[in-house]
This record gives structure tokens, sequence and C-alpha cells, in this order.
């Protein structure tokens, strides 16, 4: 049997790694994506090859990434539950798309994660690989091993001779997961809601109190509710990420303390650092303010929520996120022009919006001054008249709302 894993050389990929091999009597290719963890990736390489892989895959999949996942995503304005701005949720797809590709170039009969039984992981891979490939075998080790401990995982590697870093010095309290859109903190002291989180625990940003007195402005390019220039100077999608997370991070920009939903019903605490992110979905927002008809951008707000949840949830492949997909594309025609922001201490605002050819604002309409006709104040009067029609009707009847 071959199986693909998702393998990062951490403790837990290791250890799932030889325990495929011996339980499945299996050949392991490896798959190690570079989605801009920050992290150094083909020291993976020379791990796989000391527990006998001989296929071994390492990929810079940032450009993909960032173009084809974030901008897409950010093009509907996504955030979950308020607040999360979906960092883990949105690389999920990609792993999973190229750990199947994979498999079909290897001829291999089934994919495996390191996700638990308890997070959203599991069913995003799962509910990804099915949608993609519905005759793959997905193996959760976590869901059938009984390593339930650091301490059992260790002991693993001590038996079987596994080379991790994580025998050495001190580990980190937290589970952190980290890409281009953003690292997340979760578990160790973070499990109690109520205490607060360590200000060291943050590795992008300085705290907002520490950030510098002076702003900066900067202007973001947009094409088809895409950013495609940063101050006037074209970059691709993930250079224009990498650059506003450095800036954002700088000035204290992107933290969130949530407690959020998990698909599988619990609540969770997590931390999050998304600089970059924030600076991108406040730029999106104020771009279409201008260029979006008010309807459009009405159903656009309305369908979100939905959007979100599907992506939380692993239904990126979904045929529903598909169609939500192509509803938002089309909106996004329009969406092109310029925006000006200010970041600041912690906060992003909006400075100035522009667009030479979609621009829907018109200051002759709009203007205090002698607007020279082009508006006749008199048209809202038999607009407010309608529009009351059937609360005067109620009224008349006794029914009272106060």
């Amino acid at each position: 049997m071959k199986i693909v894993l998702a393998y990062s050389g951490g403790l837990d990929t290791s250890v799932i790694c030889r325990w495929l091999q011996e339980t499945y009597d299996a050949e392991v290719v490896t798959f190690t994506a570079d989605i801009g963890q920050g992290e150094e990736v083909e020291p993976a390489r020379e791990k796989a090859k000391s527990m006998g892989v001989r296929e071994i895959y390492i990929e810079d999949l940032t450009e993909d990434f960032v173009a084809n996942y974030v901008f897409p995503m950010f093009r509907a304005n996504t955030v979950y539950e308020g607040e999360y701005l979906l960092g883990t949720s949105i690389a999920r797809p990609l792993i999973t798309k190229r750990l199947v590709e994979i498999a079909k170039e290897t001829g291999a009969q089934a994919v495996s994660h390191g996700s638990t039984g308890k997070g959203n992981d599991q069913v995003r891979y799962e509910l990804g690989a099915y949608a993609l490939n519905p005759g793959i075998k997905v193996i959760a080790p976590w869901r059938e091993w009984d390593l339930n401990s650091r301490e059992a995982l260790m002991d693993f590697c001590e038996k079987h001779q596994i080379p991790v870093d994580y025998m050495r010095g001190e580990k980190s309290p937290y589970s952190m997961d980290a890409n281009l859109l953003h690292i997340s903190y979760e578990g160790g002291g973070l499990e109690d809601p109520a205490q607060p989180a360590d200000e060291d625990m943050w590795r992008w940003s300085v705290a907002p109190e520490a950030a510098p007195d002076e702003p900066a402005i900067i202007e973001l390019g947009y094409e088809c509710g895409d950013p495609v220039s940063l101050n006037g100077t074209p970059m691709s999608a993930a250079t224009i990420l990498r650059t506003l997370n450095e800036w954002g991070g700088a000035h204290g920009i992107g933290r969130s303390d949530i407690v959020e939903n998990r698909f599988v019903g619990m609540k969770s605490r997590g931390c999050y650092e998304t600089p970059g992110g924030t600076i991108l979905l406040k730029g999106h927002r104020a771009m279409e303010s201008i260029t979006l008809d008010r309807e459009v951008a009405h159903l656009k707000d309305e369908l979100m929520p939905r959007y979100a949840k599907l992506i939380y949830n692993g239904y990126w492949w979904a045929p529903e996120r598909h169609v939500l997909q192509s509803l938002i594309d089309e909106s996004q025609k329009v969406v092109n022009g310029a925006v000006t922001l200010k970041l600041y201490k912690g906060s992003v605002s909006v400075v100035g919006r522009s667009s030479q050819n979609d621009s829907l604002y018109d200051a002759d309409v709009v203007t205090f001054e002698d607007d020279q006709g082009a508006y006749d104040q008199r048209d809202a009067g038999g607009f407010i008249k309608l529009n009351a029609l059937r609360l005067r009707l109620g009224a008349k009847r006794g029914r009272d709302y106060s």
C-alpha cells in the first residue's frame, strides 16, 4: 500500500510516518507545502530520508495560495463569526488538492494527515479529499492509535529512533499554525478564556502601545477586486501580502483573541495574528464602497456569513461554494481603482479612495451646494409617502409598534 502524508517534519507527522509504515505495511510518500509559514521546509527532506521515505515532495505554493485561495476569499470580505479571517481554514483546500494530485501521480491508494479528532482540520482535509477523489482512502492516525499524549509520542520516537527537534530545548506551550495569511495560537494558558494571552506569545506584531508614533500611509491598487500594486509598484499576490504583513505587524495591526464555534460542536479559544489580511479587508471594502451598486453590495454582505461558514467547515470544493464564488467574482469586475490607508497603533483607517472609470460616486448629485438640477429634491416627497404607505395603513387600524 502507498500513502501520501501531509508532512511537516515535526514531532506528530514524524511519528505518523513511522506508524503508517508499520501499521499499514505502507510505502509513505511525504508532501511538505511551503505556504509562507516563515520556517525552513527543506529540513523535512532529510528527516523523511532518515525514515526511509523514497518519494519526497517539497513545494513552494505561496503564490498559488494567495492568488487562488486568499484573494478569492477576500473578494467576499470574508469573516467568520465577526472576527476570524480564516487563515488556517483557507490553507487546507490547497494542501488537500496537492495531496490528492500527488496520490494520483505516484499511484498511492490513500492520503493521511496529522489532524486530531477534536479539530476542524480533519473535516477540511477529508471533505476536500473525497470531493476531489471520491474513491480515495483517508487515514487519520489520531483517530486510530493510542498515542494520546506528548509523552507517548516521545516514547514512540525513542523506541523507533526517530530524530525530532522537539527533543531539544523547551517547547512552546501553544499549538501554532502559520502561513502567509496568519499565525494562530491555541492550547496552553489560552484554554482558560478568562486568562489574558501573554504578550511574549505574539510573534508577528508589536503591541499597539509599542507601535511607532508616526503613522504609515500606503496605497493599494485594485483590479477586478484583487490588489495588484502597493504604493504604485506592481507586485505579485504573495509579495503584496508579505509586505503588508511586515508593515501591519510593525504598527501593531491584526491581533485577535476569539472564542469560536468549531464545526465538530465545541467552543474553542484561539488567538490570531493577521496583519496583512486586516489591511486587505479594510482596503477592499473601501474600494467596493465607490464601485459596487448598493443592492449588489448588500447582497454580498448577506451571503458573506454563509460563504465564511462554508470555508470554515471545509466545503471549499463543494458546489455551493463554486456557485457563490461565481456570483462574487462577477461583482468584482468593476472593483478597480486605488485606496489610501493609514496604519497607526493597531488601527487601519481609510484616507481616500478613487476609481477612474468605475466609480458610482457622483459629486454633482451628492453635493450640499447647488447641484445645477442634477437631483430634484421634490421627488423625495413621493418616494417617502410610498414607502410610508404600509405604516400609515397599519396605524389607521390601531396597530401600535411603539
